[in-house]
Parts: structure tokens; sequence; C-alpha cells
């Protein structure tokens, strides 16, 4: 039987003297955690917010358990876990519920560049606060540019190998993304990883390794998927370098997968999604909600055009891409080939590139995730997925700009999520999408952005297509509203229809500041019950809860912000 919100705490709190709690924080260091003060919101439009009375803080001290998991935070991590950690791993187990599990997406520089694992201290605690709330696991990023940094099949898989260990003795479990793209360059990337140093060598050999745009611009970010099959990366193709990796990793990490490790995200362009770099963020050259640009004048995906131009008879669009899409910053009504009457994308012409374009994505993505399905079909109990991007600007347009220049081939009269969803049901990957907790009302409305219209779509291509459906926030949101919107898109419909997961992003200081835990910790017991429990009464046990774990979660944040 699921335990709730008091029955977790009451595996935290009893009446014990003289029991003392890890350190003294300092108390600039994070938002103070009041005492208890169970309130309901009573928010009129325009009024502030009114309070009930305050019941009876929490007295009872916080266990030794605690103590022992806050102790962590200030004393060396060893390889073992301590006796009395060990000792105190039953109090973690929390039942599954009914609803959609939650993860959280750890810190991207989880792994520091010499291999080892960063914050050694924090991350423990963070995984132990994480576990106790009802979290059912994390999401990390496995760097290409880490592992595979200095040689060509020589992998130093260290601080991956602390991490699973810690997620084990924790009992949450992980969702590991074999990131194959550069880390710098998008929207909330806080540092930078490049590719693999002899790749990046490679790609500076031969530029048109790198996606490139109608004016020369270079993108590094990932290799030009127009060379996939083709040996130019020492001796191998990039399809090879990914399938060599993710056979390492199944090798290296076989004693996890199915128990720790159930899911395989594969990375599959830039920020790990599948689709071409059309808005990078990098030195301003992209801006929100600019339409970005077409990624296909490189070498190699110039004589693919060329190819297909010949086999429908029309050599003379093989020579370039549209040359009157307009540039990186553009609406669709600016350039001559997006625009709402007589757009050259809704012409033959149009028709033909746009369905070339987004076929190659098509065919990338279904390389790579035949060769993660292939790798890891021998380890029961894990399960691929592919993520897809939540392009949500200008989607109210006829054009759907925006999308094309990504790869999506999907407009107001043609579905481009659908041939995605049929490609990933072929091998029972799960779709991935981002953007959950998005509201059509809090974008820009000149943008046209659609963001809920724009789920529905995918959903609805995932039920007919018969593939699992996953979610992410493509932002970090702390408030009630994103976490509602989440809980309803996740879980809405009947029992066949709710995302298999969500993965909350992300690890960070923020989420543990008092009012921020608290939302989140109704969060998930919401998502893991999926809606069965009024969120009135949720947040009331979630204030308990959060008092009696709040040694803890202090601790972790202030690790978290001064490691």
């Amino acid at each position: 039987m699921a335990l709730n919100l008091p029955q977790k705490i009451g595996a935290l709190t009893t009446i014990t003297p003289g029991d003392q709690v890890g350190t003294t924080v300092p108390k600039s260091s994070i938002a103070p955690m009041p005492v208890a003060n169970l309130r309901c919101a009573i928010r009129a439009s325009g009024e502030t917010e009114a309070l009930t009375p305050p019941l009876s803080p929490c007295r009872s001290p916080i266990r030794t358990d605690l103590a022992v998991a806050c102790h962590a935070l200030t004393t060396d991590l060893t390889a073992e876990t301590s006796p009395d950690v060990q000792e105190q791993k039953h109090l973690l187990e929390v039942p599954k519920g009914e609803g959609v599990p939650v993860y959280v997406m750890l810190p991207l520089d989880t792994v520091k560049p010499d291999g080892s694992l960063n914050r050694k201290k924090a991350m423990y605690a963070s995984l132990m606060g994480l576990k106790k709330a009802g979290v059912e696991g994390v999401m990390v990023d496995v760097w290409w540019g880490l592992v595979e940094k200095d040689a060509p099949a020589v992998y130093n898989w260290n601080g991956y190998t602390e991490l699973m260990e810690m997620a084990k003795q924790v009992g949450l479990k992980v969702q590991a993304v074999m990131s194959f793209h550069q880390c710098g360059g998008n929207v909330g990337d806080s540092v930078t990883i490049p590719l693999p140093r002899w790749a990046v060598e490679e790609m500076e050999k031969d530029a048109d390794l790198c996606y490139s745009d109608q004016w020369g611009r270079r993108n590094y970010e990932y290799v030009s998927l127009g060379c996939d099959t083709l040996p130019v990366l020492k001796g191998r193709s990039p399809v090879q370098c990914y399938a060599d990796f993710m056979r390492a990793f199944r090798d290296q990490f076989a004693s996890y997968l199915g128990n720790t490790i159930i899911e395989i995200q594969v990375g599959m362009g830039p920020a790990g999604e599948l689709r071409y770099p059309s808005y990078p963020e990098l030195d301003g050259t992209w801006k929100f909600p600019g339409i970005g640009a077409f990624q296909c004048y490189d070498k190699y995906m110039r004589s693919s055009l060329q190819a297909a131009a010949l086999a429908a008879g029309k050599p003379e669009w093989g020579h370039s891409g549209p040359t009157d899409a307009g540039g990186y910053n553009n609406w669709p009504e600016d350039t001559a080939f997006f625009r709402k009457e007589g757009g050259g994308w809704n012409g033959p012409y149009g028709e033909f590139f746009l369905s070339w374009y987004s076929q190659m994505l098509l065919d990338h993505g279904e390389r790579i995730v035949s060769a993660a399905s292939s790798i890891f079909s021998g380890c029961p109990g894990v399960k691929i997925s592919v993520k897809v991007a939540g392009i949500h600007w200008h989607y109210g347009t006829r054009s759907h700009a925006a999308e094309l220049t990504a790869g999506y081939y999907n407009t107001r009269f043609r579905d481009g999520y659908l041939p995605i969803a049929r490609m990933l049901a072929r091998h029972g990957a799960v779709f991935n999408f981002t953007c959950l907790e998005m509201r059509d009302c809090e974008q820009p409305a000149d943008a046209c952005c659609r963001p809920e219209a724009l789920v529905k779509q995918v959903a609805s291509a995932a039920k007919e297509a018969g593939v699992r459906l996953a979610g992410e926030n493509a932002l970090p949101r702390y408030d009630e509203t994103a976490h509602e919107q989440v809980l309803n898109a996740a879980t809405s419909g009947d029992a066949d229809d709710k995302m298999v997961a969500f993965t909350y992003l992300r690890l960070n200081p923020e989420l543990f500041k008092y009012e921020n835990w608290k939302k989140f910790v109704a969060f998930v017991e919401q998502m893991r019950k999926g809606k069965a429990q009024s969120r009135e009464v949720v947040e009331r046990e979630a204030e308990l809860f959060v008092q009696a774990t709040s040694p803890l979660v202090q601790e972790a944040g202030v690790a978290l912000m001064s490691a």
C-alpha cells in the first residue's frame, strides 16, 4: 500500500531527545525554512494571499537517520557508503502510486572535465531528499565529449560509475542520456562541454562535417547527419562511433541495467533532440521567436539533395535550399517562402524540399534508434527513448516556419509528428516531448505561440502510432501554475493515455528553497497518485513533510551553491 505524505513524515520524525542534525548552515546562504505554518491560499484577481490561522508547528526533533544523511555533506564520501547510511536505506522506500513517475534532471556538470563526479556531498544529500519526496529517479547526461574525450574508443566512465552506485544505494532509478552533442549555445546551457577533441579535430580539417547554413556559418554542436554512414571520424562513421559508445556503456554498467538504469535516451542532435540546429543561441545568432534557418549547406547534405532532385526529375531543385526563406530572426510574413499567401512552402518545390529535409532527419533517427535497440535488446527492464523539441512559436501560422527549419514537416495541412511517432513505434522507443509546462496565454501573442495545441497534437500522434509518450518541461519553473499544467498534460484521459514518465528540469539550489521545495513535493505527490487527492490536502501534507526534511534540504541547497 502506498505511503501518503504523513506516513512519510512518520518515517522521518519521532520524539528522540538528544538527536542532532548535521552541521550549522549559514543563514545567508539560502532562503530560511520557517516553522510549519499550514495555510490555504485564498486569492482573487488582484488580491494578496490570505492565510488561515497557523497551526502548531512540527516540534518533533529530526531523527538520527537524517543527521546521517546531512553529515554526508560535511565529510568526504568514500566509494563505500557508511554502515549507518546502509542501515537507514529502508526509510527511503516509497511505494509506487498509480499516476506518472517523476524524474529530476541532474546538473549539466554532474561529471567534471577530469571524469570524476562533481559535488559528491551535495549530490548524495540531494538524491536522498529527492527519494524521500517520492521522486522515482534522476536523468543524467552521459557526455560523449567527456567519456571519450582524448582518443577514439578510449572511455573514462569513473564519474558515472560513482553516480550509478550512489543512485543504487539511495534507491533511485536512472535515465541515462547518450549525449552526442556539445553542451553550450542552447537554452539553459550553463557550462561548455565540446565534442571529443579528436572529433573536433576532424571537423576542423573538413568543415563540411559541421552543419552549415546558406551564409556559410558552421555549427559544431553535432556532427552533420549528412555524413552519418561515412568513415570521417578517424576511420569510423558517426553512427559507428555512437554505437560503439553505447555498446561500451552497456558493458560497463551491465550490473545496473534493468534495476538502477531503466532508460537509455539516445541523443540525436543539438540539445540531445531529434532536430537540426536551426535556432542556435550562441553569439546571438538566433533570438526567440525567430524562425531559424535551414541547415543543409554542407557538401554531404548538398550531395544528397542533388541526388533527390535528379530522382524527382527536377535537377534544378538540387542546387541549394530555399534562398527566400529569410534569416534566423525573421518572422514568417517577412519572407517569400514562409508567408501565408503564396508562400513557397506550399508549392511544388517547397513540398519537394521539405519532404527531403524532414526525411533526412527521420532516416538519421532511424539509424541511431535501430542501433540502440539492438545494443540494449538483451537488457530486460531497459527502454529506449528519443527527445523531440517543443517548437511552439509560430505554430499558429499556416507554415509553422520554426518547425520546418528544425526538420519537422508540420504545417496547418500536414502532421509532421506522426511520421516521427511511427518511426519510434517500429523500435518500441518512447516519444519524449518538451514544453509541457507552458500555457498559450503566457507566450507573446504576436508570435502565434501555441504550446498547448502542440502538446495535444503530439499526444494524438503518439496514440495513433501506438508509441508511449513521456514529457519534460522546457524551462525551469517552480510555480503551481506550471505544475498544474504538467499534471493535466501528463495524466489527462484514461489510463492508456497518461504519460509513462515526466522529467523535471532541473536539480539546482533554487529547487531547494523553502517555497519551491514545498510546491515541488506536492506536485510529485499529485503526479504519483494521478490527481487522486485534492491539491489543498496535498499542499498541507507537503508543508509538514518539508518541515521534517528541512535540515537535509537546507544542507543540500547550500552545498549545491558552494560546490
